[in-house]
This record gives structure tokens, C-alpha cells and sequence, in this order.
């Protein structure tokens, strides 16, 4: 079986760098980029780290070209990088804005751009973005109104992709998590963060990773948004 080669962005802690240890178990090379990766995890022969702001074309064209000439193509891309926190919707400044659009839109815009051009050439690849149950069914007192015009528009430019590369051999999918037992939440009051799901836990990473792996192999599969929120998604509780 030929080797296969993902690529994940965001990928020092957290969710991440739980993808990067399952895509590498899996037996895949793996291109990890993040601002400071290469301070957060080891370089190995199956392993390139590429430091970089992935809100910034130069960044994705670096991590486009180390999976191209260290492994001669792409098999997957997790657009995993992403910002987010919380304030009255009046409050939020355009710095705020700005930082939102530059890490959670561009930053999959840019790379997934040349990934697809690369994945065109080879008639095949998988595409997984990581947005947010939240986009999908806000909750009283987590005001994420600004950050969720981002994760929303992830939502729905997975969905269009799907459609427009369907014919080509390229799938689209999304996994919509809730909360999840990351360093973001480091601060937050776990028994105040089970209130935020109707199952009353918090979801770890593996939970996340998961939903990536099968989508990332489920070949029937594309446009899917997967929450992995406990049922936030599905309504009021």
C-alpha cells in the first residue's frame, strides 16, 4: 500500500497535535504547520514541521510545497487552525474581526486554494475542516456571535466544495465540535463547561480525532457537517 500524506494546520497542542499523532499511527507522512510547531513537536523522516501564520499565503505555500517535495503529493488536509473567544456582540473591535478572518477564513482559504490545485492533478484527495457546533445552535451566555460568522461561512463553503469538486475526486467535510478538553478551556470551570452539552460531558480530543479519521477515509461521504458536541446541534435542552 503506497504511503499517504496529510497535512494539518494548527497542529502544536490540542486537537492538532492529536491529529498529527493519529495521521502518523496511521502510517501516513505528515506536514504540521502552526506559529511555533516546531518548538511543540519533533521533526522525524515521516514528520516536516513548517512554522508560519497560516492567515498569510506564504505560509500556505510553504506547507503546499515541503508535502509535495518531501512526499510527492497530498491525501489529506485538516484545516485545523482557528481562534475564538467570547464578549458582548457590541464589544467586539475590528482588530477582533480582523484576527478572526486572517486565522479561521484565510487560513483555510490560502492552503486549501493550492492543496486543491495539487489534489486536481492527482484526481483524488480529502479536504476536513474543524469549525464549530456553535455556528449551528448558539447557547445563552456564550456569545460567539462575531467568531461564528467564521466558522459559519466554514460550514458553508465545505458544503459548496463538495458540490463543485464532486466530479474530480475530491470530498469536502467539516467536524462541528462543542466543547472540548483542549488548552482554550484551560480556564474554564469544567462542571460550568458540562452545562454547555445536553450529555453533560466535555468531549476530548480523541473524540474529535476520530470523526476526522472517518471522514478522511469515507469515500461515499462529502458536504458532511459531523458534530461532535454531545447534541448541542441538535436543539434547545
Amino acid at each position: 500500500m503506497p504511503e499517504k500524506t496529510a497535512i494539518i494546520t494548527g497542529a502544536s497542542r490540542g486537537i492538532g497535535a492529536g491529529l498529527v499523532r493519529a495521521f502518523l499511527k496511521q502510517g501516513y507522512n505528515v506536514v504540521a504547520t502552526s506559529r511555533n510547531v516546531s518548538q511543540q513537536l519533533t521533526a522525524s523522516s515521516a514528520l516536516v514541521l513548517i512554522d508560519g501564520d497560516i492567515g498569510r499565503p506564504e505560509t500556505a505555500a510553504q506547507v503546499v510545497e515541503a508535502a509535495i517535495k518531501n512526499f510527492a503529493g497530498i491525501d489529506v488536509l485538516v484545516t485545523n487552525a482557528g481562534i475564538f473567544f467570547t464578549k458582548p456582540f457590541t464589544e467586539f473591535s475590528t482588530a477582533d474581526f480582523n484576527a478572526l478572518v486572517s486565522t479561521n477564513l484565510l487560513g483555510f482559504l490560502y492552503i486549501t486554494q493550492l492543496t486543491v490545485k495539487q489534489m486536481l492533478k492527482q484526481k483524488s484527495g480529502s479536504v476536513v475542516s474543524i469549525t464549530a457546533a456553535l455556528a449551528d445552535q448558539p447557547i445563552l451566555g456564550v456569545n460567539g456571535s462575531v467568531p461564528m460568522i467564521t466558522k459559519g461561512g466554514l460550514n458553508s463553503i465545505i458544503r459548496s466544495l463538495a458540490i463543485e469538486y464532486a466530479k474530480q475526486g475530491i470530498r469536502f467535510n467539516a467536524v462541528a465540535p462543542g466543547v472540548v478538553d483542549t488548552p482554550m478551556h484551560k480556564d474554564s470551570p469544567k462542571d460550568f463547561l458540562k452545562q454547555l452539552q445536553p450529555m453533560g460531558e466535555i468531549a476530548d480530543i480523541q473524540d474529535v480525532v476520530e470523526a476526522v479519521l472517518y471522514l478522511a477515509h469515507a469515500v461515499q461521504v462529502t458536504g458532511e457537517v459531523l458534530h461532535v458536541d454531545g447534541g448541542v446541534h441538535a436543539g434547545r435542552w
